[in-house]
């Protein structure tokens, strides 16, 4: 998380919905972004809470000019870029409606997709997500995109099309309860799902970028791959860690044991002299650190016990 952050807050009631923009080097893009908002929510309260993670370029001056006229909008400066993930964590926080709605900065969401997402929300969803039906995007975003949905499908076993498109709508307490660090911004529909909210999936418009270069790199489809295996892990055994680290100290006791099984027939019927042998060393490892993997297993179950133990009352006050 950042050291430390200047936020501009006006002292108004609460919106009906807070929008959630984290932006870095988009001073091409604010100024219009700003007004298709304006205008596509006409009517209904709102606030628009601009992240600017660590701009280098005029994106903070245009966004504060504009605050002069539109008393909607806010500004929380970081002061360096820490990635869109804490960006948006910062934003849940800072929030004061009680939906989220996040959005990039870059003229690709179709503000005029906002009120919709209210309409779904208000059917007592707790995260609808965008899905790009038609996406405007050139091939070397579009195709690695497709493969990670699908590696998504596969691994995570959601039924979501479009993991990756950041125009969503969330119930801000179930926002806040999120951990979001790193890339794990993507993967916020499954998170969620872990903490029991109800979510859905909506088509939305997406346009192609007018101004600016995209933040997408090579970096962020290794991190994304990694991420992906992390919350695959997360959900899996984050409460059953025994179930994973049990399965692997068992598959290298029965190797290990299979091998220094092995070595004892060969010793006892042909006689062949197995003490200097580097098998009889392999057998010695495996059944040592397959041991050690199920004690961790255990060492991890008593941690998630211990962590879901509900303290006696009278350690948390006392009924009157």
């Amino acid at each position: 998380m950042p050291d430390s952050i200047s936020e501009n807050v006006g002292g108004r009631s609460a919106p009906r919905v807070s929008l959630i923009i984290p932006v870095k080097d988009e001073e091409d893009n604010v100024v219009e972004l700003v007004d298709e908002i304006e205008a596509a929510l006409s009517g209904i309260s709102h606030e628009t809470i601009f992240i600017d993670d660590g701009s280098t370029d005029s994106t903070l001056s245009k966004i504060e000019a504009l605050r002069q006229d539109c008393h909607s909008i806010r500004v929380i400066k970081l002061k360096r870029n820490w990635g869109k993930s804490t960006a948006m964590m910062i934003g849940f926080d800072a929030a004061r409606a009680p939906v989220c709605i996040t959005m990039d900065g870059d003229l690709q969401d179709d503000p005029a997709e906002i009120p919709a997402f209210l309409e779904k929300m208000d059917e007592g969803f707790d995260l609808v997500c965008g899905k790009r039906d038609k996406r405007r995007d050139g091939i070397a975003k579009r195709w690695p995109s497709k493969v990670y949905n699908q590696l998504s499908r596969w691994i995570l076993k959601t039924e979501l099309k479009d993991m990756n498109c950041g125009f969503k709508a969330y119930d801000t307490e179930l926002a806040r309860r999120l951990n979001l660090y790193g890339d794990m911004h993507r993967y916020v529909p499954i998170l969620s799902n872990m903490k029991g909210a109800l979510i859905t999936e909506m088509d939305v418009n997406h346009r192609p970028r007018r101004h600016g270069t995209s933040k997408y790199g090579a970096k962020r489809i290794m991190r994304g791959i990694f991420d992906l295996f992390t919350v695959g892990f997360l959900l899996s055994f984050l409460e059953r860690p025994l179930h994973f680290f049990g399965r692997i100290g068992i598959v290298f006791c029965l190797a290990g044991t299979a091998i220094g099984g092995y070595l004892v027939v060969l010793k006892y019927t042909a006689g062949a002299a197995i003490g200097d042998r580097p098998l009889l060393l392999l057998s010695i490892l495996l059944v040592t650190t397959g041991v050690q993997m199920f004690m961790l297993g255990l060492f991890g179950e008593a941690f998630v016990y211990r962590s879901h133990e509900r303290p006696a009352l009278d350690m948390l006050g006392k009924e009157l």
